[in-house]
């Protein structure tokens, strides 16, 4: 029962999927973190389902590219963008740590966290649009679960920048030893599914993702000393990025060795 109640737990609070209503205790958010990843297989094999039916019925590509945009946002309702968001402001501010920690926990938006957002839209509707073949996309997919492996991982690795809040709340009442383990070899077993494959098509998107995740670890102690919730979300929304461009990539340099 407390690993469905973690299993809730993770995607009540990381998607819009309408899970059992119950109180939250510690003990049922102990194992919360093992489940994240999770739904990013929700997301994956909606836009891979969405790929086929859009083949299948000959919809046009600029329906295809922009509902496959909006899958990952209507299943997570953008929580990690909200989370992105407040990131850009926070780190494009040059105030303190304080400061910044501030900025985070406020609601309202700034200008730049509309403009970094504006960009990073256009970028991954670009790099979206160049995944043109199936195994570039189907390694793509498995880098929704990637990314939110990686994020777990942080958050029962990295300090917590303050004392307080949802990611301090989940970074605490995890059984650390045990998540880690899982997350550990969900990571394993997912790039090496990844790799299967397509091996470059594969290392190309895990690079990607290490190389974002090492971005991120170093931006958080730099600006915060920490990781918060909000870091947390802007990590995912940045590997993802990372992760479409790398597949897109491959996916060119496929379609241009073809004919070569």
């Amino acid at each position: 029962m407390k690993i469905l109640k973690s299993l809730a737990i993770a995607f009540s609070t990381y998607s819009k999927i309408p899970m059992p209503i119950f109180e939250w205790k510690d003990e049922d958010m102990r194992y919360s973190m093992c489940f994240f990843p999770w739904v990013g297989v929700v997301i994956g094999g909606l836009v891979w389902l969405w790929f086929r039916l859009a083949a299948w019925l000959g919809i046009g590509t600029l329906t295809y590219v922009l509902v496959g945009t909006a899958i990952p946002l209507l299943v997570t309702g953008g929580i990690h963008v909200d989370g992105y968001m407040d990131t850009m402001d926070a780190f494009h501010s040059y105030q303190s740590r304080e400061r910044k920690l501030e900025i985070l926990k406020d609601s309202h938006i700034g200008a730049f966290s509309v403009i970094m957002l504006a960009a990073y839209g256009l970028i991954y509707l670009a790099g979206f649009a160049q995944i043109m073949d199936s195994r570039s996309l189907k390694v793509y997919c498995f880098g929704f679960f990637l990314a939110r492996c990686l994020s777990a991982i942080g958050v029962v690795s990295l300090p917590s920048a303050r004392k307080e809040g949802m990611l301090h709340q989940f970074a605490g009442s995890a059984d650390e030893r045990k998540v880690k383990i899982v997350l550990y070899v969900q990571l394993l077993v997912c790039c090496g599914f990844m790799v299967y494959i397509s091996w470059i098509r594969g290392l190309a998107v895990i690079f990607a993702a290490v190389i974002s995740y090492g971005y991120y670890v170093y931006r958080s102690r730099k600006e915060l000393e920490g990781i918060t919730g909000d870091t947390a979300g802007y990590f995912v929304t940045v590997c993802e990025c990372a992760m479409v461009l790398a597949s897109a990539a491959t996916s060119v340099w496929a379609d241009v060795t073809l004919w070569m």
